[in-house]
């Protein structure tokens, strides 16, 4: 939830937000955890099972300045803000990033990896699409690689990315929602064959909380 700031800096920097909202990381590594989101606008990747489309034109989401967006999350007591999208490194993010740690936050971002990587961060989950190349900028910085297995040939996708990956990165397989019922079956195979990845969830669709 984002409200007016109780304090305004000099700092006039405005991003689209399409939501923020305090939940728990339902995904990844961090999976259970409380967690401040705050979704961008704006993505030119173009998934066709993306779920979240609206977030795509970064023109239709008001802008908000930077302590407006932390004042949004210092409202909740957990202390992990993931930045998502959209696809959020479309945007500068170095001053976000900054405001956030010193307003005692730890800095998650979820990303394609095609924009160079802008801020501080404490967590990159990099989440690579078929539909657009990463920016090589990504590999030697991704804390986590979390691709998404919509069809066979995604496991191929996957395992091209890992040898450019730091050794400690780890590497998740997630079933699209929509086929999930078809690919986790799958995805449980190539892990117990393949014991360097782990398989991601979505928790929180499956415990329904947003």
């Amino acid at each position: 939830m984002i409200t007016e700031p109780k304090q305004q800096t000099t700092d006039t920097q405005l991003l689209p937000v399409m939501e923020a909202f305090y939940t728990l990381q339902g995904e990844g590594a961090h999976t259970g955890k409380a967690a401040y989101f705050i979704r961008l606008g704006g993505c030119d990747v173009g998934c066709h099972w993306c779920d979240v489309k609206e977030s795509w034109d970064a023109d239709a989401h008001p802008k908000y300045t930077l302590d407006t967006i932390v004042d949004g999350a210092l409202q909740y007591p957990g202390r992990m803000a993931v930045i998502t999208g959209g696809e959020p490194l479309m945007h500068d993010l170095t001053r976000l990033t900054s405001a956030l740690q010193t307003a005692g936050f730890r800095t998650n971002i979820e990303t394609s990896g095609v924009y160079p990587v802008t801020g501080a961060w404490d967590w990159i989950c990099f989440s690579p699409k078929k539909f657009k190349q990463p920016n090589p900028d990504i590999f030697g910085k991704a804390d986590e690689l979390k691709v998404i297995i919509y069809n066979k040939s995604d496991f191929a996708f996957a395992e091209s990315f890992a040898p450019y990956l730091r050794p400690d990165c780890r590497l998740f397989l997630q079933p699209e929602w929509s086929r999930s019922n078809e690919m986790l079956p799958l995805i449980v195979e190539y892990v117990k064959g393949n014991p360097q990845w782990q398989i991601s969830l979505q928790t929180h669709k499956y415990m329904d909380i947003p």
